[in-house]
Order: C-alpha cells, then structure tokens, then sequence
C-alpha cells in the first residue's frame, strides 16, 4: 500500500483513453518512411483527421450515448436559434450535409430517394430526418464514415480539382474550402457530442485551425455585403467605395492563441483588397474563441478580448462572423 501511494507521488495518474493526436503522429511517421504514391492533397487533410478523431470518440459510445440529447446551435437574424436532437441524429445531419461534396465528386447522394426541397444543409437534414421511420441510430455511423473515407479517396485520385464547385443551395464554395467547411463543422459536432456525454474533446491542430479561420476570414467581406443588403448592418458613417481589386476601409482581425494570425478585412465591398492604410478598427480574439464565434456558439457581444476604433465597424464584423453558421 505504502508502495503504490509512493508511486502516485511519482507519477500523477493518467487518463486511459489514447492522446488523439496519436493517430495523426503515427500516420505522419509512417508516411515519412514511405509516401503514399496517390497523397491527399493538403487542403482535404483537415477533413480526413476530423472524422477520424469524431470516428474514435463514437467508437466505444453504448445506446445511451447515442440517444443522448444533443442541441444544434447557431446564429440566425441576429439572435441564437436551436434544434434538439440525439448524438444519432447529428451524424445524420453531417452525414447529409457532408453529401453536398459527395455529390459535387460524383459519388452517391447519402439522401438516395429522399426528395429535399433545396440543397441548403438545413433542408437535406430535416428530409433526411423526416424520412426516416425511426429515430437515428448507431447504424448512420457505418454509411457516415464510409462516405467520408471515399470523398477522401476520391479528392486524392482526382487530383488538383481544388476549384470543382458545390453548391450549398444559397451559394457555392470551392472543392478546397467546402472541405475545410466540413471538417469545421466536423470539430464543431464533435464538441457538440462531447459535451453531451460528458466528454473532453480538443481543438483542432495548429495548421488545421489556421486553414478554418483563414476560410471564415475571406468569407467575412462577402458576409458583411449580404448584412448590410438585408439591412441588417449600416454602410458606415465614411465609407470607402473603390473599384474592386483596390484598397479599402478594412478592420484587422487579429486571432491569438493556436492557428493564430493576421487578417485584413475590407468592410465597405466585398471587391475591395484589405489595406493597413485604410485600417479602421483592429479586433483581438483566442483563435478557438473565434472559431465558436462562427460557428454561433459565442454571442457577438461577449466574443472580442480587445478592441481599438471604429466600434461600428467591430460590432458589425463580430456579427458577420456569427451569421457564417448555420444548423
């Protein structure tokens, strides 16, 4: 007895459970000491190591864990909005959702028969939920992970088809930012999983948290333009209307933390080049912060650690960014 509580004293206990990098690391030695002749390319490795690491927290998940309820949230006119649903029935929704590239590559519509009146992630979800005659099961884990292993296959034998469209119903991304999307909202899920068994769960690597937020700070412009059409955002008191392509009024996001960087946001056009000259405001925030921002976890209001200047201009890119998410 002295003797195990002298090695306590030694060694602090340690969880069970396999670090989750672990996967990553021994896959990056293994591809060291021999490259696969067909790589996927960079931009899809965030979506192959998401839904490897939600793949290992299901694995071991009994009935209770998959009908634990879970509650979606994101950010919609202006405000927080919500659906209840089971760890099932998120699986379900990215197993739809992700069918949007699926589709783009020429793969099988996850969907089949399933008629959805439009091809926006929240209309694919409800038709794939309303179809069905039961609740989701553990049984969408098998059709959810095999459709994301073949995408993943696919994009690598396709080789540089980074610019293929797919569409989102409302709007379209490029092959490579619909897989950073997905692997985004894979991470986001995921959370939305653990959290609901009681569960830790970490953040994305480095590199693959700087490709999400790099993809939600060029999303930002266009965001804005679309607020501000709605009425949703005011034009500002001295806005700076240039010729796309040229310099403009811009706000800089400055992201801390892991995946961290710079990024110049144009505020008065979508066209407009982000400028340091025209630099209005400058907003500071934890990188994972952000990250929950735009995925409407964060409200608006509570999510910068720091600014400085135009506090229009701040206010209406903190609201842009929780307006990226949806269900």
């Amino acid at each position: 007895l002295r003797l195990r509580e002298a090695v306590t004293l030694l060694q602090r206990p340690e969880s069970l459970d396999l670090d989750p990098a672990l996967r990553t690391r021994v896959l990056d030695g293994c591809l060291e000491r021999r490259p696969p002749r067909i790589p996927v390319p960079e931009w899809a490795t965030p979506y192959d190591a998401e839904t490897a690491r939600l793949d290992a927290l299901l694995q071991d998940f009994g009935d209770a864990e998959w009908h634990a309820p879970v509650r979606l949230r994101w950010f919609e006119d202006d405000g927080t909005a919500s659906r209840r649903t089971t760890v099932a029935g998120v699986i379900a929704h990215l197993l739809t959702v992700d069918g949007t590239v699926a589709v783009a590559l020429g793969l099988d519509d996850p969907l089949g028969d399933i008629t959805a009146p439009s091809r926006a992630p929240a209309a694919r979800t409800e038709a794939y939920w309303r179809a069905s005659h039961y609740p989701p099961t553990r049984a969408v884990r098998a059709p959810w992970r095999g459709q994301g292993h073949s995408i993943v296959r696919t994009v690598a034998f396709t080789g540089d088809a980074g610019g293929m469209p797919v569409s989102y119903g409302d709007f379209e991304l490029p092959l490579r930012d619909a897989m950073l999307d997905r692997a985004f909202e894979c991470w986001v899920h995921a959370e939305d999983i653990a959290e609901a068994v009681d569960y830790p769960y970490e953040p994305p690597s480095a590199r693959h948290l700087n490709g999400m937020i790099d993809l939600a700070a060029r999303m930002l412009p266009g965001v804005l333009a679309a607020r501000r059409r709605a009425g949703l955002a005011a034009p500002g008191d001295r806005p700076h209307l240039v010729a796309a392509g040229e310099p403009g009024r811009s706000l800089r996001l400055e992201i801390e933390g892991s995946g961290g960087g710079e990024w110049l946001i144009p505020l008065d056009s979508p066209g407009a080049v982000g400028s340091a000259d025209h630099e209005v405001a400058h907003v500071a925030l934890d990188g994972v912060e952000f990250c929950r921002l735009a995925a409407g976890h964060v409200p608006p209001a509570e999510a910068a650690a720091g600014q400085v200047g135009d506090r229009e201009a701040i206010r209406d890119v903190l609201f842009a960014a929780a307006s990226l998410s949806r269900m």
